[in-house]
């Protein structure tokens, strides 16, 4: 992913221009389409940081003009993570690491009040810097990973806790395979991942041209997630959002075959 920052969405009326979709929940890979070297996928990841580079890194900015819904976001994911200290074995709160960090809005306001220390991923270089000027002070501040999510290695069994928001949509279905099959080999023993995105209400993948991203149905994540080799433990839809939006669900995996 060549932008990795969170952001809730409006529902697109199915005429609009802008908001393309694929029937049956059936995502059309970019392929190679001429002889420059240049694929779908390299502009679909160019597009996207083209986009987000034109944002500024302020809370209003990272969620699309709707900072408003950020403090009933936040008390949706920390009621969810504290749910998640109950699944037996309950996964340690050493370090965690949030992709699609943005400006560190999540990592300040959800993780580093649980967790020793935060590793952040972050593909637009504007967002880092402000992240690391607004964390540092902190003390919990690990790693500013200024990489995008497709390209992105992280050290194997290192998180107790991995939590990527609004942001998979900017992935294409085998990138963001190869990711979850990456994240399962970075997660400690009892690790967990966790994935908050919004879905689309039809059996239908949406696509956003403005800034290069889609909304997947919920059963088609799911199925991408099986074969990242994770399995769910814990669902929950995010309470009390504007009408207007997409659904939001918070969904926690684990691998279905530890690494």
């Amino acid at each position: 992913m060549e932008c990795n920052s969170d952001q809730p969405t409006e529902v697109h009326e199915s005429n609009n221009n802008e908001n393309t979709s694929t029937q049956n929940g059936e995502h059309e890979e970019p392929i190679a389409t001429n002889g420059t070297g240049e694929t779908k996928d390299d502009k679909y990841y160019q597009d996207a940081k083209k986009y987000w580079s034109k944002i500024s890194p302020t809370v209003d900015g990272m969620l699309g003009g709707f900072g408003s819904i950020s403090f009933t976001d936040i008390r949706g994911s920390e009621q969810f993570l504290k749910n998640l200290f109950k699944i037996k074995p309950a996964p340690g709160r050493l370090q965690a690491l949030d992709c699609g960090a943005g400006i560190g809005r999540v990592s300040k306001n959800l993780l580093m009040p649980t967790f020793d220390r935060v590793d952040l991923v972050e593909q637009e270089t504007q967002f880092c810097a402000t992240a690391e000027k607004e964390l540092s002070p902190t003390g919990k501040l690990g790693t500013v990973y200024n990489v995008g999510l497709q390209d992105f290695q992280p050290e194997a069994g290192k998180y107790d806790v991995i939590w990527s928001q609004w942001v998979l949509g900017h992935l294409t279905d085998t990138d963001i395979v190869e990711f979850f099959f990456r994240c399962t080999k970075a997660l400690k023993k009892n690790g967990i991942m966790v994935m908050k995105e919004n879905f689309t209400n039809a059996a239908e993948v949406e696509m956003d041209r403005q800034d290069s991203s889609v909304t997947r149905p919920l059963q088609l994540m799911k199925q991408l997630l099986t074969r990242g080799n994770l399995r769910v433990v814990k669902e929950q839809r995010q309470k009390d959002f504007p009408k207007g939006l997409y659904p939001v669900y918070m969904i926690a995996v684990r691998p279905i075959i530890n690494s």
